[in-house]
């Protein structure tokens, strides 16, 4: 077996998928991380004997993988666990150094979902928004509430995004003109596996079915933009100019270790969104603006499961396709130093955030950059990483 860095998050319990090209050679192919390499799946795949899935392993995206279904995703994860427990000579020439390739958008994303499923969070953000009445709307507790997005501009780690423009509430009026409420959301998105035909619905007990993995997102928000232009419909162009993604992939295969109970829920669901077994999720996951860390939100505390969020979106007979995300919302937990957006750490902008330097934010100014990172328990009583996602705002253009 290889030799791995002691306090590797990507270790053999992990085993990400992501996308990659190699210095001087834009072709993309899937690699899976290891260490602090990445190892060149579909070479080492042939070169095995497993030549029925080196077509899903040819890239440039993981959708064909995606679609295969998750005998094919068992299969292959049996043999990686194999071949990477091996001898470390015939594993090296298919391995390459993680910091000389370039990663990109893993899947090729078809339809993008992001649900509201804290109370944590919606408890806050309604208390900002309407202070002195109920913060939860009154469907809040029945059913995992979320709306369309745009999968035009999700975008893999480390791209910038310009501040957006927009329409905002003014004194005498609208006004335009960039955001200066810009925002982040620390959430988890879930990538769809095995698709489904129109007029299908998804059990709760049939997600692993479904969807292959998770990565880390940050949905960008504006939100001057999004608080006009909110009534009386959901979020449009104040979530619409970005969405940014980690590159890798893990499988939930890799965090059966990380599966809790989810929170008690009071009122009780009607039987589509009811439990039928443990299906929340471990992670603790850190924000950090220009390298301070911000919050620490705890993805176990999320009141709908991503089991109970894809049985919802698909009771209506909506079809899920390979490739597709449906995203967590914001990631928040009962104690201040756990929100995951600006919006409730800064308190709607009347409680300044402290960084390093004596320097503060309520939003975020031109030239911040944001990280989120997430680990969760592996097998074997290790961690596993989740990567990061990681932005930095550049100016409005003119």
């Amino acid at each position: 077996m290889i030799e791995l860095p002691v306090s590797t998050l990507y270790g053999p319990a992990n085993l990400p998928y992501g996308v990659f090209s190699a210095p001087g050679d834009p072709h993309r192919r899937i690699g899976v991380a290891i260490g602090d390499q990445v190892l060149d799946v579909a070479p080492l795949a042939d070169s095995h004997g497993a030549a029925e899935l080196v077509p899903l392993l040819a890239g440039p995206v993981l959708n064909p993988l995606l679609g295969a279904g998750r005998r094919a995703w068992t299969e292959l994860r049996e043999r990686l666990v194999e071949w990477v427990h091996g001898p470390a000579d015939v594993l090296r020439p298919h391995l390459l150094a993680a910091a000389d390739v370039q990663l990109h958008l893993p899947v090729e994303v078809g339809d993008y979902v992001d649900f509201y499923s804290s109370e944590h969070h919606a408890r806050n953000v309604g208390q900002i928004f309407r202070p002195g009445s109920e913060p939860l709307s009154p469907n809040w507790k029945h059913l995992p509430i979320g709306y369309h997005g745009r999968t035009g501009t999700i975008v893999v780690s480390g791209t910038d995004i310009v501040r957006p423009c927009g329409q905002r509430r003014g004194e005498d009026g609208p006004e335009f003109g960039p955001s200066a409420r810009l925002d982040i959301e620390a959430e988890v998105g879930f990538v769809v596996g095995t698709g489904t035909r129109m007029g299908e619905a998804v059990a709760v007990g049939d997600v692993a079915e479904h969807v292959f993995g998770l990565f880390l997102l940050n949905d960008w928000s504006a939100r001057d933009i999004q608080a006009w232009e909110s009534t009386p419909l959901g979020p449009f162009l104040g979530k619409s100019f970005a969405t940014s993604v980690s590159p890798w992939v893990v499988p939930l295969d890799a965090l059966e270790a990380a599966r809790v109970a989810p929170p008690p829920r009071d009122p009780p669901l009607l039987p589509y969104l009811r439990d039928v077994d443990d299906r929340g999720l471990n992670l603790e996951l850190e924000v950090a603006l220009n390298g301070h860390v911000v919050s620490r939100p705890p993805f176990a505390t999320m009141y709908w499961t991503a089991a109970q969020q894809l049985a919802h979106l698909t009771v209506n007979g909506a079809s899920l396709r390979p490739g597709d995300v449906f995203a967590s919302g914001t990631v928040s937990g009962p104690e201040k130093e756990q929100r995951g957006s600006l919006l409730e750490l800064s308190w709607g902008g009347t409680d300044p955030i402290p960084l390093l330097d004596d320097a503060t934010r309520t939003f975020l100014e031109d030239g911040d950059e944001v990280t989120i990172t997430a680990t969760a328990p592996g097998t074997g009583g290790i961690r596993i990483g989740l990567g990061e996602v990681r932005g930095r705002i550049l100016p409005a253009r003119p």
